[in-house]
């Protein structure tokens, strides 16, 4: 019996691709609105395939967080993600951590179905246009000042963009202070600038969604 659970936060999303899979005979379909209830999920049903979305309250970087935590548990289950982002740079990220293929929230409903069929099947899917907009952006070098980051460095990054100080910092991340410090002095080394101020200014100009913490 084949099994999916759907990570979203939006009913029609949800009703969607119920109605999707249900048509190609999925008999099994699990859900969950948040990503600590999608990890809690998997914990518990052990799915055949995960579509998750990667921006709800946590954000995009949320997003990623999730797809790399359960990567480090589980290496084989397809992860497809459904987004709004058509950002290249979130795209490839999204790939890097983990994710076997990537999709958008506008997709049509035959290009739906063909993503989980492939990624069902071990294969990687990525849209015609997403994967042009990649190549594209890696042949002529893509020149966001965060590419070269960590997922640790965009975290704390968010966080600064945020107003939180440090030791707000390192209790979200579940870091020391020294460790939130020390990230920082990375962070502006990276970006050539001297306070946190400019970092604020950075994130909020370059982090996807106004720091990451949109509704997706």
């Amino acid at each position: 019996m084949m099994q999916v659970l759907i990570i979203d936060d939006h009913p029609i999303v949800i009703q969607g691709c119920r109605r999707l899979l249900e048509d190609m005979g999925v008999e099994e379909i699990h859900h969950a609105a948040s990503l600590a209830d999608g990890f809690r999920l998997y914990r518990q049903k052990h799915p055949d395939v995960i579509i998750v979305d990667l921006s709800m309250q946590s954000g995009v970087l949320g997003g990623l967080s999730f797809i790399r935590r359960l990567r480090i548990h589980d290496e084989r289950t397809p992860i497809l993600v459904l987004s709004m982002h058509a950002d290249p740079v979130i795209v490839s990220r999204a790939l890097e951590v983990g994710a076997n293929g990537y999709i958008l929230k506008d997709t049509s409903s035959e290009e739906f179905m063909k993503a989980f069929r492939k990624v069902r099947d071990g294969q990687p899917y990525l849209s015609h246009d997403l994967a042009s907009q990649i190549a594209f952006m890696e042949a002529r070098g893509n020149r966001s000042p965060l590419n070269s980051m960590t997922l640790r460095e965009l975290q704390t990054l968010s966080l600064i963009a945020e107003g939180k100080p440090y030791i707000a910092i390192a209790d979200e991340l579940h870091v020391s202070y020294k460790t939130v410090v020390n990230t920082c002095a990375q962070l502006k080394t990276k970006l050539g600038v001297r306070t946190l101020p400019e970092l604020m200014r950075i994130a909020i100009r370059h982090l996807p969604s106004a720091a990451g913490k949109p509704g997706a």
